[in-house]
C-alpha cells in the first residue's frame, strides 16, 4: 500500500510544525501544511491529498468556506476532510455532521494519539 499524504491546514505555524511531526512520526505518512485557507485550496488542487486536517477558525478564508470551496471542486471534492478545532459544543458538531466531513478533533489534542485518530476517522489501517 502506498504511504498516505495529508495536507494539514492551520495559520498556527507552530501547530502545523506539531502536526507535521506527529504524523510522519508515528503515522508514517508524507505531510504538507499550509497557514490560510488560499495556500490550503492551491495545495488540495495540486498535491491532491488522501486527507486534510482543517483548522476551522482561520483569518482569511475560514475553514469552513475552505471546505465548501473543495466540494464545490471536481478535483478536491473527494478528499475527506477532518476539521480541527477548539469549537466543540453540541451545536457546532451537529452542523458539522451535517456538512458531510469525516470527523472532528477537538483541540487541544493529544499529539501522541493524533496519528491513531485520524486513521479511525479515515478508515486506514
Amino acid at each position: 500500500m502506498s504511504v498516505k499524504r495529508v495536507l494539514v491546514v492551520d495559520d498556527e505555524k507552530n501547530l502545523c510544525l506539531v502536526i507535521k511531526a506527529c504524523l510522519e512520526n508515528i503515522g508514517h505518512w508524507v505531510v504538507v501544511t499550509a497557514q490560510s485557507g488560499n495556500e490550503g485550496l492551491v495545495l488540495a488542487q495540486t498535491e491532491l491529498p488522501d486527507a486534510i486536517l482543517l483548522d476551522v477558525m482561520m483569518p482569511d478564508m475560514d475553514g469552513l468556506v475552505l471546505f465548501h470551496t473543495l466540494q464545490n471542486n471536481p478535483v478536491t471534492q473527494g478528499i475527506p476532510v477532518i476539521l480541527l478545532t477548539a469549537k466543540v459544543q453540541q451545536v457546532d458538531l451537529n452542523q458539522f455532521a451535517d456538512l458531510g466531513i469525516a470527523g472532528v478533533i477537538a483541540k487541544p489534542f493529544d499529539p501522541l494519539k493524533l496519528a491513531n485518530e485520524v486513521a479511525e476517522l479515515l478508515g486506514w489501517e
